[in-house]
């Protein structure tokens, strides 16, 4: 619940404010990825300033995304083969029961009539 809240507290206002941004830059903008030639035209690309504030934070939550997803990669794998092992004890636990059920049963004297 405090998550909830704390990320409405947080990206509500973000939101907001990117959209403002977006409104207020509709006008076109060049980016040149050649920073030795700015006026080529082939490594630069043009639109609205909008469009590179979207893209911008697309790009920064993929990239957050995955760097978290490989850092957490080992705990990950912690829990998997912390899991495998505790499946492994249940069974074993489940086959030594079984066992002691039987030598229970056959130790058993028989009944007297």
């Amino acid at each position: 619940m405090l998550r909830r809240i704390v990320n409405i507290v947080v990206f509500v206002p973000l939101g907001v404010v990117l959209v403002l941004l977006s409104v207020a830059n509709r006008q076109t903008v060049t980016l040149a990825l050649n920073p030795f030639n700015t006026d080529d035209s082939v490594l630069s690309v043009s639109a609205p300033f909008f469009v590179f504030l979207f893209l911008a934070v697309i790009v920064g939550l993929v990239l957050g995304a995955a760097i978290t997803w490989f850092a957490q990669g080992k705990y990950r794998r912690r829990a998997r083969n912390e899991a495998d092992e505790a499946l492994k004890w249940h069974r074993e636990a489940e086959k030594q029961r079984s066992e002691a059920e039987r030598l229970a049963q056959n130790s058993l004297p028989a009944p007297q009539n």
